[in-house]
């Protein structure tokens, strides 16, 4: 009898919720399929659909409901952050300049770039070597009055939490939108918009149990952002387009489901997590833990492997039956240390063996007791092999 595989990959995406499939599906069907921009009875029930998901947002996030606009993904609400709010201080008159950490996710990193090759400029603010932003940086980059700050709430890689109300307040202060992803921190960890100072939030459904597709962005003023899609009045023409109903109803269900779990899942997933990341220092020689005297989310491991490389280790994990990720992108056949390690000065050759493991609310204990098993046996395996080629 063939055993079920570990999904350890839960920063990566989740599994759809049963209940969240259940709301949307009426939305494919014949009874909510309307466009919600049509005044007869199959729009005003997309419609309705549309504005019932704004609230469960609004609720769970402490928004209100006209300040959630839907988007294709997080990718797309951090462009729009980002290059919408540069675009707005344009018009103003203002400077068109973007400021965001080294270590945000490569959505951030290039719409910022993007902001550069619109005219404006951008401005990388370094971290510490817990990937704690540099508040000095961050000062002398207020100082150039940028359009907006972009922080990010918990490290998709590392699970690394910023300060982000005292970093969003010092951006208030200075006149300087401040925009925050919390993709992998809503949920998880007490992150919410009832902060004043956050201008602009980004959630993203496939991380809390949504499909793929499906996320938002909090706008506070409609003013502070302009659009970098163009056609229609939808979403107060912030996001022009034909709503996608259903994907904006999952998203809605699964955020209000994530918020009211956050603090008993945030317990069991902390315990959980801190039992691998004791076991494997005990039983693999030289694993780090990435930033371990850092505050970090609950559900994410981050390991350094000497000896190893991340693609290989993750080969033989997968083989094992243990889904995981890698700190590093496999670019022409060489393993490259990603760049959220190497902004927190983590050697190339250390940062090439990186390991995520992820964990979600479908995590037992269990898991962890096979993960525990086999990633040493994987580990050795590799280290074996790697012992071998160099000798050959």
């Amino acid at each position: 009898m063939s055993v079920a595989p570990i999904y350890l990959d839960h920063a990566a995406t989740t599994p759809v919720r049963p209940e969240v499939l259940e709301a949307m599906l009426p939305f494919l069907g014949s009874a909510g399929f309307g466009n919600p921009s049509s005044s007869h009875r199959y729009g005003r029930a997309a419609r309705a659909g549309l504005e019932q998901a704004r609230r469960e947002i609004a609720h769970a996030l402490g928004a209100e409901p006209g300040q959630v606009i839907f988007t294709s993904g997080g990718t797309e609400a951090d462009n729009l952050a980002v290059i919408g709010s540069a675009l707005a201080a344009r018009s103003s008159g203002r400077p068109m300049l973007a400021a965001v950490a080294a270590t945000e996710h490569k959505a951030v990193l290039a719409a910022a770039h993007e902001v550069s090759h619109l005219g404006g400029g951008e401005c990388i603010l370094p971290v510490d070597a817990n990937g704690g932003l540099d508040l000095a940086a961050l000062a002398a980059a207020l100082s150039e009055r940028p359009s907006v700050v972009s922080v990010m709430w918990a490290n998709n890689e590392t699970g690394v939490i910023q300060d982000v109300p005292a970093i969003a307040a010092l951006c208030q202060a200075a006149g300087t939108l401040f925009h925050t992803d919390m993709v992998q921190a809503f949920g998880k960890i007490p992150a919410t918009f009832e902060h004043r100072a956050i201008a602009l939030a980004t959630i993203s459904g496939h991380k809390v149990g949504a499909p793929k597709g499906i996320g938002a962005l909090l706008v506070r003023d409609p003013a502070s952002v302009e659009p970098i899609l163009h056609g229609g009045s939808q979403q107060r023409a912030i996001r022009p387009g034909t709503e996608n109903v259903a994907g904006a109803v999952a998203l809605g269900r699964a955020v209000l489901l994530a918020g009211n779990e956050q603090s008993t899942e945030a317990s069991r997933l902390t315990g959980l997590r801190d039992r691998l990341a004791a076991g494997l220092q005990a039983t693999v020689p030289g694993l780090r833990i990435t930033a371990a005297s850092a505050s970090r989310a609950p559900h994410i491991l981050n390991l350094l492997v000497p000896e190893t490389r991340s693609d290989a280790l993750l080969m033989h994990l997968d083989l094992a039956g243990l889904a995981a990720s890698g700190g590093s992108a496999c670019a022409t056949g060489a393993v490259e240390p990603s760049h959220v390690l190497t902004a927190m000065g983590i050697p190339a050759e250390l940062g090439a063996s990186a390991v995520r493991l992820s964990l979600g609310r479908e995590t037992t204990e269990a898991d962890i007791d096979r993960a525990l098993a086999l990633f040493p046996e994987a580990v050795a395996k590799v280290r074996r092999l790697t012992e071998s080629y160099s000798h050959g």
